[in-house]
């Protein structure tokens, strides 16, 4: 389906255009020309929403072009029910990194939002690229950004993190390239990703694939064992690098598995199931166990981040449509609930110049409403009911129950270290005993960073309470991507799931659901 007007090319490059005005204009304009710009990019992105038909499973917004003639690489763009949440997801955060940053960034400031926007072209890149090269191409271009703003704005230890973070990243990319350059010619000499979902591959070369892809996306997840450069990242990463780290660079992982792994791999897909569901769990117990021993808050929330997108993983692989579409929400929950978390940290910080627990105790007699916004977004963290976390963690469980009973109790059991962890959190910074005395007078959020909060919030509450519309979005795509695997499903399951979780939220009695379970074709 194409929409004849190039909103997708808009949305990627106008950024890129921003970031020119910034790089010719005087540094006390920096600031202004990034959020208008930022914001305008938002703007355009909500006509996608407007216009995208949830009933077609087919890509939308279509732009194709031919770019080289050999071999043949397209200028090729389109978004679907998986990829519309991720790219609005991304248009909606850059304009509250652009204000968080508003006063914490005072050196080389045209170079940092420079480097935010530049971002942000890659990110929405890679959501809307139809070729492989083309996303490649934005896959590792997003580096650079990221590395600039960790090692040049980040902490005492910048270096060391932004060159980990760069060197696993980068290392996982190398063997996605390899994955690229055997499915062209395994696949009919084409890099449409489309076409080389479609292709049929030989299950042993589908092994050594799916291995090459899973280096690449399980770093950026990342999943247990490659996470060990995401805490020393956020510790040192800058608010806004922290914000856009955890809420759309972990995506790309989980959408990498989406987009490709899934579809193009089914069968080796199937075969490497158990092994994901094992990591997930222990992802998601593990990260938060290491959450539970941290003093420093970014530090904190960073191992969370290890144990909720444990959470997307093991909805992806349980491969039924409560699964994936909890992981696809739960992927747009963390990025909104934790990105808050990582702003409510920010704001702290520029008033203690402390990110320890000890030195930000205390907080709700100072600032009410600070402790009021941290409250909230640390309860939608641990998936409070009526909280959009519930829904996602809800339609995961459901589906890694409908994969495995034991699998889904010991992943259950994240959810009660996330109260743990969280809920101690909480009590010590809201309404603990102040540890050490603030070199001075703490001042409650002020207008901008209130109205940096007030969106989240909103979206906390309106996913958590009335989730049919982001779920509506993504049901054709799912169905087709579980096709793809050979599942067979009712066509009611993932309503009656969502019905019921609207009406948990709501304290409404549930009623029983028709067809839940999904069954393989024939005996794996």
């Amino acid at each position: 389906m194409t929409n004849g007007f190039p909103w997708l090319t808009l949305i990627i490059f106008l950024p890129l255009v921003g970031a020119g005005m910034i790089a010719v204009a005087k540094e006390s304009l920096a600031r202004q020309i990034a959020l208008a710009c930022s914001t305008l990019v938002l703007l355009l992105s909500l006509p996608l929403w407007a216009l995208f038909d949830p009933s077609s499973a087919g890509m939308q917004f279509v732009e194709r072009h031919r770019w080289i003639a050999s071999p043949p690489i397209y200028y090729a763009l389109g978004i679907d029910g998986i990829s519309l949440p991720l790219v609005l997801l991304t248009t909606f955060l850059t304009p509250l990194c652009v204000l968080v940053s508003w006063t914490a960034i005072e050196k080389r400031v045209k170079e940092f939002m420079i480097s935010l926007l530049v971002m942000e072209t890659a990110t929405i890149g890679v959501f809307c690229a139809l070729d492989f090269v083309l996303f490649y191409i934005f896959w590792e271009t997003m580096l650079i950004p990221m590395y600039l703003l960790i090692g040049v704005w980040g902490g005492p230890n910048r270096i060391y993190a932004a060159i980990k973070f760069f060197l696993y990243t980068l290392a996982g990319s190398i063997l996605l390239l390899v994955a690229l350059i055997v499915l062209y010619f395994q696949g009919g000499q084409t890099f449409d990703i489309l076409a080389l979902s479609q292709a049929s591959y030989a299950k042993d070369l589908q092994f050594w694939l799916f291995l090459a892809m899973f280096a690449a996306f399980a770093v950026k997840v990342p999943m247990f064992p490659f996470h060990t450069w995401l805490p020393d990242a956020h510790v040192e990463a800058p608010t806004a690098g922290s914000v856009i780290l955890a809420s759309v660079l972990l995506k790309m992982g989980t959408y990498g598995f989406l987009r490709f792994s899934l579809p193009m791999l089914p069968d080796a897909s199937a075969t490497f199931t158990p092994l994901m569901m094992v990591l997930s769990v222990i992802a998601i117990i593990y990260g938060a166990y290491m959450a539970l021993a941290q003093e420093d808050l970014k530090k904190l929330i960073a191992y969370s981040s290890v144990s909720h997108m444990g959470f997307v993983t093991l909805g992806i692989f349980a491969m039924n449509p409560q699964g994936i579409e909890g992981a696809i929400l739960q992927m747009i929950n963390h990025g909104i609930t934790t990105g808050a978390l990582f702003m409510c940290v920010g704001i702290i910080y520029e008033r203690t110049h402390s990110r320890q627990i000890v030195d930000n105790a205390g907080l709700a007699k100072p600032m009410p409403r600070y402790a009021t916004f941290f409250v909230i977004f640390a309860l939608s963290s641990v998936g409070l009911p009526g909280m959009n976390s519930f829904v996602g963690e809800f339609f995961v469980l459901v589906g890694a129950f409908v994969w495995d009973k034991f699998v889904a109790t010991l992943a259950a059991l994240g959810v009660i270290l996330a109260a743990a962890y969280i809920l101690y959190m909480v009590q010590r910074v809201v309404y603990g005993m102040p540890g050490v005395e603030p070199s001075r007078k703490l001042v409650d959020v002020n207008w901008r960073e209130f109205g940096m909060l007030v969106p989240l919030v909103g979206f906390v509450f309106w996913i958590g309470l009335y989730p049919k519309p982001v779920l509506d979005v993504m049901h054709a795509s799912v169905d087709q991507l579980l096709a793809r695997q050979g599942l067979v499903m009712t066509a009611e399951a993932p309503r009656a799931v969502q019905e019921n979780v609207i009406r948990l939220s709501s304290g409404t009695r549930p009623f029983e659901p028709a067809g839940l379970e999904s069954r393989l074709d024939q005996e794996p």
